[in-house]
Formats: C-alpha cells, structure tokens, sequence
C-alpha cells in the first residue's frame, strides 16, 4: 500500500510539473531590461526557491559568497532583491529609504492583522504613518517606557524567585521557559493592564498565533497551486486563530471602555488606555477605528514579546558556551551592586560589560535575520544595478553581522569588541542593524533594551549556572529554530545555584 500510494504521488507531482512546464513556457512576459543584479540559475516555474533551506538567512548568505552582496532571486514568479553588505543595507535603508518603505502583502498576516491596520505590516501610506506617530509618541517615548520601570523591576525580582524555587528542588530549570514567561508577563501588564498567562488559554492562543504570522504558504509565489488552499488547512488555521484571538482582545478593550482610566487619572496607563484615550480625544479629526486598536495591540505583543525573550535566551547561551566571558560579566555586575539586595535600572549605566554581551548576542544571533521584507514602489539603481518597482527586498543582516571583512573573527562570542568601538543598534551603523533602520525600523528599541538589560544583569548577579547532568560546554545544543524568529531549537536547560554574598 505504501509503494503504491508512493508511485501515485509521483506520477500526480510529475503530471503537475509537465503542466506547470507548459503554462511557464508558453508565457509571454516580457524580458527585464537594464543592468540586473547577479542572479543563480533559475528552474521554472518555482525559480530559485529550491535553493532555499530551512534556515534561508544561511542559504542566502552562501549564495551571496558567490554571487554578490546584491543579488536578484526569483521566488516563484516573485522576484526578490537580497541585500547582504552594510553599503546595500545603507543603501535600502537609508539613501532610499522612502520608495523601499513600502511592505508586502501577505495573505496570512492580512487577515491576522485585521487587514493590516497594524504598523509592521501596514502598507506605506497616510495609515501607516499615522500609526508609526501613536506607537513612537504615545506608546514606546522614553518617558512612557521609563514609566513602566516598577513593572520591569517587579517582574524581573519574581523570576529570580522561581528560579530560586526551582532551584531549590535539584531539578534541571527550562531557563527557556522561565524567560519566555517573563517577557510575556511583562507584556501583558504593559500592554493590557494585567497578567493573562495563568489561568487562561491565553498562552495556547497566542502561541498559534505567532506561528502562524511567520508562514509564507507556497501559493502565494506560485499562483498556479492556489488549489491547494482546498487542502493544506492553512486557511482555517488562520481563521480559527483570527477567532480567538478577536475574542480575546473585545473582552480586554470592553474592561477597559468600563473602566475608562484616562492620562491625568494617576498612575500608570497600559496601551490599551492610551489608544483608547487617543480614540476619544480625535474622534473628530483622525479617528483610529477599533480594529486598529487591536491590530496595535497585537503588533506591540508579537513583536516584544518575540524579539525580548529571543535576544536573551541567545544570551544566556552564549555565556553558558564561554565561562570567561560568564566570569567578566558576573565580576562587573556584582561590584556594582555592592551589597544591595536588588539591582535596580539606576544600575544598569554602570556596566558597560553588560551592555556589550547584549549588543554581540544580537550581532550574533539577530531574531529576525532577514527582518520583514519591503517592497519598491519605483524603477530604481542600486549599487550600479537597475532594480523594477514592486521587487521586494530582504535584507540579510544575520549575513551582515557575521561578514568577515566588517568584523574580527565574526563567528566568536567576545563581546570585548563593542568596548573598543562605538558601533550602536538602533539604526545608524548599517553593520549591525538588528532591529532595521530607516522608516520601518523597529521603534521599540527602548522597550526591549531595558527588560533584556535588567533581566540578564539580575540572573548573574543572582545565580551561578551549569549544565544538568554533568553535560560538557561542547555538548550543548545550539541549532536554530525553523521561522522568521530565530529561536534556539532546544530549549535551554541549566542547574542555578544561588549566589552566595
């Protein structure tokens, strides 16, 4: 029965090749003109996606060792411009930033984001610009994060307790989940007012949603297998996700309107109350529809909750991996805290160190490799090579970070390099763009920077760690996640042993 349930499969992907094959040749579509960028062969029909693994940030970055720092690929009938140089980063993200500001149309997150009202994949536009203003004024100023310092500082003193407690009963700690827990919890009383992660499903709801926000399904670069909608299930995936969350989200904002805090209320305001206060405050002049709300909302979640656990569970990884480095930076942080009990972020200007072993844990392990694609909105040049309006563009700053002719020994952990130049992350130095740049870049910078930075300085000032069962450094398992988030594929299991003053 296998064998021959095998030979149908065969005999039907054959069948639809040879008349994918026909469709493709008889084609008409006129040839490019110009001097295109360099491009690998090409197969029909799917063009280069075959070249694709399932990691694409270091598939691309070996095509681009033989092809260029600029190169033009063609996903399906999509083509796409890979960028994997700082100059053609710069390039994108700045010189031309205004007609690459534009973001593809993705099916999966279009119907997620409430047709895109969110700001990530908002096409550019009025929209677009209006939300970017919300979330850079109202919901992400250094005021409003500084705001939030009594809940990182609470939170962050609640982990190292159940780390301490888990610790306590000579078990292995999933670091992984403990971190995870953190940012979420985090999130959630910034952003919603309160914790949701205990008893509700909520943790189930917005797991199925971030997985799905990363899915490019096939169809959409090859329109000619739209047929297989009828049969993958993505689409009531989606819709079901969609769903829950929408209910979830009604149930939040209406405990909100019922409660209605505003800004001069005292005390601190969560998003939620500040986008409802924007609501109400310009109904008459740029009203921000409901399903925006809930767009934002989610687009502050996804990506801080993504991006934050991300960066430090990378972190911790890499100095379980170097003892020295582990060493330096436990050393630094407990002379700074002397004899106080608690760290707190006054703390955190004083340890460069710390800061360092963020800023190479991110040159190292970027979350989002390839950031999210833009889209051009004009014929244009770029480093000498014409490029067509509407190719869109990735670019590839895992590749960047680990170029060797930007970086010394660009696959090594030593975070000693960022003490010896002034290279930042939030967007001017185009070899180390983590969080992008330009009009799209990532405006949460702050947020993230202060909830990793607190967090990691609390669990080496608290704890010592090791690897269970007497493993060996070697031993430790660092393969990546699948996604557009790169996660650790394993997650993080440590012995924490309390730090005796």
């Amino acid at each position: 029965m296998i064998a021959i349930s095998h030979f149908l499969a065969v005999l039907l992907s054959a069948s639809i090749l040879f008349f994918f094959l026909h469709k493709w040749r008889r084609s008409n579509s006129p040839k490019p003109r110009g001097r295109l960028p360099p491009s690998p062969p090409k197969l029909p029909v799917i063009g280069n996606l075959h070249q694709l693994s399932s990691a694409p940030h270091r598939s691309l970055q070996s095509l681009s060792r033989r092809y260029g720092p600029l190169m033009l690929l063609h996903f399906g009938k999509v083509p796409v411009l890979i960028a994997s140089s700082a100059e053609a980063a710069r390039e994108i993200m700045k010189n031309q930033d205004l007609i690459f500001s534009n973001r593809p149309q993705f099916s999966v997150a279009s119907r997620l984001f409430y047709n895109n009202r969110d700001m990530a994949f908002a096409p550019y536009g009025e929209h677009w610009r209006q939300i970017r203003s919300i979330c850079v004024l109202h919901l992400l100023s250094n005021k409003r994060v500084q705001s939030y310092r009594g809940v990182r500082e609470e939170e962050t003193s609640l982990m190292v307790d159940k780390i301490r407690r888990l610790g306590a009963s000579s078990k292995p700690v999933n670091l992984s989940d403990v971190i995870q827990s953190l940012t979420i919890d985090v999130i959630c009383r910034v952003a919603l007012g309160k914790e949701y992660s205990l008893g509700s499903d909520f943790k189930d709801i917005f797991g199925e949603f971030g997985d799905l926000v990363g899915i490019l399904p096939l169809w959409e670069y090859i329109p000619w297998l739209r047929w297989m909608r009828r049969f993958d299930g993505l689409d009531k995936r989606v819709e079901r996700a969609a769903k829950k969350m929408d209910r979830f989200l009604e149930v939040v904002i209406q405990e909100h309107r019922v409660r209605e805090r505003r800004e001069g209320d005292g005390g601190e305001l969560d998003f939620v109350d500040i986008l409802l206060d924007f609501q109400r405050e310009n109904a008459s002049r740029t009203p921000i529809e409901h399903d925006t709300i809930k767009a934002t909302v989610l687009d502050m979640f996804v990506a801080g909750t993504d991006t934050t656990y991300t960066t430090l569970e990378w972190a911790m990884t890499e100095l379980i991996r170097n003892p020295e480095t582990m060493k330096t930076l436990q050393n630094e942080v407990r002379e700074v805290a002397g004899n106080k009990d608690e760290i707190d972020e006054q703390d955190l200007e004083k340890m460069p160190y710390l800061k360092a072993v963020i800023k190479e844990s991110l040159r190292l392990h970027s979350s989002g490799p390839l950031l999210l694609p833009r889209e051009l909105t004009q014929d244009t040049r770029v480093l000498g090579y014409d490029v067509a309006s509407g190719t869109r563009v990735m670019i590839n700053v895992w590749a960047i970070s680990r170029d060797p002719s930007l970086w010394i020994n660009p696959e090594e952990f030593r975070p000693e390099r960022f003490l010896e130049m002034s290279v930042n992350i939030r967007g001017m130095h185009f070899e180390l763009t983590p969080f992008g740049a330009g009009r799209r870049g990532c405006p949460g910078i702050t947020f993230v920077m202060a909830v990793d930075e607190l967090t990691l300085a609390k669990l080496v000032h608290k704890f010592n760690f090791g690897l269970p069962n007497g493993a060996k450094i070697k031993d430790l398992d660092v393969s990546e996640s699948s996604g557009v988030i790169i996660h650790i594929k394993c997650p993080l299991f440590v012995v924490a042993t309390s730090h005796v003053f």
